[in-house]
Formats: structure tokens, sequence, C-alpha cells
């Protein structure tokens, strides 16, 4: 009796990739077209996750290049260009082997794919410390300055002390640890991919629970960048407590 597609597609869902070799080669005479609809689309599938697990391997160049310092965290932050809301700053430690699928540059992924990264690097990191500086210390001290204080803080806030720091192309003042800044290092290095995640989907968290505090000024939309519908509302309704004075001077 010849085996039900049915029965053929739940073993492909089951397999894993590392069976998935095996089950193309004992169906590839297989004449059905639903069989070999099958077999290409977990051959797709698979190609796609063999070119991601090559990707990954790729950001881990700054990491094994430096393998022999120690423990290496990747420093990145987000919210320096809002006109509202803090600056976020976060520091991870990944293990070597970590093996984070889609993990990339948090400008680059999906904000549904940005919440799922988060809890998975949560669960695989050996560290995370997150800093921020808010609006009051941006307008007191620059926001170049509030970023550094924002870094520094989450540093400090490593459960275990870092012997070099992979920074998204800054060197941060007051730190003795050693840095290495990197140009566009959110898309070239996985500790700092990592980071850029944490502080990126922390800060937006922090922005949606602002709406609902404050709904009339659409927080949760535009994360307090300064979109066309954000300016109309300062306007309207004046700076909220979260806004950043020395950026909307123009505005009001």
């Amino acid at each position: 009796m010849q085996e039900k597609i049915a029965d053929i597609k739940k073993k492909f869902e089951e397999a894993g990739n590392t069976g998935l070799e095996g089950l193309f080669a004992e169906y590839a005479d297989d004449p059905r077209a639903g069989v070999a609809g099958l077999i290409k689309r977990y051959a797709k599938k698979l190609k796609n996750l063999q070119e991601e697990a090559e990707r990954l391997e790729a950001m881990k160049a700054y990491e094994k290049e430096y393998a022999q310092a120690g423990l290496i965290a990747g420093i990145d932050e987000a919210g320096r260009g809002p006109l509202a809301g803090p600056v976020v700053a976060a520091a991870v430690i990944l293990p070597p082997d970590a093996q984070i699928l889609w993990l990339n540059d948090s400008k680059q992924v999906s904000e549904k794919k940005r919440e799922l990264l988060f809890d998975e690097i949560m669960e695989k990191a050996v560290a995370v410390g997150v800093g921020m500086a808010g609006p009051g210390r941006i307008d007191e001290i620059n926001i170049l300055q509030a970023t550094y204080e924002a870094m520094r803080e989450a540093i400090g806030k490593l459960q275990v002390k870092p012997d070099l720091l992979l920074n998204d192309a800054v060197r941060i003042p007051g730190i003795t640890i050693r840095q290495v800044p990197i140009i566009k290092g959110d898309a070239k290095s996985v500790s700092i991919a990592a980071a850029s995640i944490i502080a990126k989907v922390t800060r937006d968290r922090l922005m949606r629970e602002y709406d609902s505090l404050m709904p009339e000024y659409g927080f949760a939309g535009h994360k307090g960048y300064g979109s066309t519908s954000h300016i109309e509302a300062i306007r309207k309704y004046g700076p909220s407590p979260i806004h950043r004075k020395s950026f909307i001077k123009n505005f009001i």
C-alpha cells in the first residue's frame, strides 16, 4: 500500500535539519507531484537555513579574531535621534558557540522578529546589561555624552566583567576595558547585533508604555522620532515631560 502524502509530510516536519537529506534521497523517485512539492519546499527551507548559518558564522569574524582576549561584550544604543524618550544602550556577552538564527542589526529586522530575538538573546547570553539616559539628562549634557553615559551604565550592569568591548562605531570615554570600535558593527558582529536588538526592544517597549499614558502624541507608532504626525502633536498639545527640549525648540 502506497504511503500517504500526509504521512510523508509529517516525516519531513519532524525530521529536523539533519534528517532532511535522507528523506530527499528516500523519496526522490516517488512520481507523485505532491511528494515532489514537499521535497522542493523543504530543500529550499534547508538551503535558507544553511545560508543563514553561514551568514552568522561570518558575523563572528571579530569574535574569533579577539577570542584570546577573553569575554567579549558587544555595545550598541537605540534612540539617539528621536525628539522624545531616553537613549538606551545595551551590553551583551554571548557564548562563543551561540547560534541565534536571523540575528542582525535591529534596523534590518521586523518588530515581531526583534521581540523573538530579544527573548532568545536573554535566554542564551552569558550576561546582558542595559543603561539609559532620560530626556532631561540629554538636554543637560547633550546626546553624545548621554549616549556614552548610558553605555557605561550598561557595561557596569553586566553580571560578569568583560575583557574586551566591541562597539558600534564609537570609543567610549571613561572606560578602562579594551575597546574595538567597528563601523556599522551591528551588521558585522553578532555581539553588537545582539546589543542592538536588546537596546531597540527595551526602548520600544518603554515608548509603548509612554503611549498608554499620553496617547495624544502617538509614541507607540513613531517611538519618539520626528514624524509629521509627531511634530503636529507637539505643536497642538505642547511638549510632554519626556520630550527633549533641546531637540524640539524649532517646533514650539
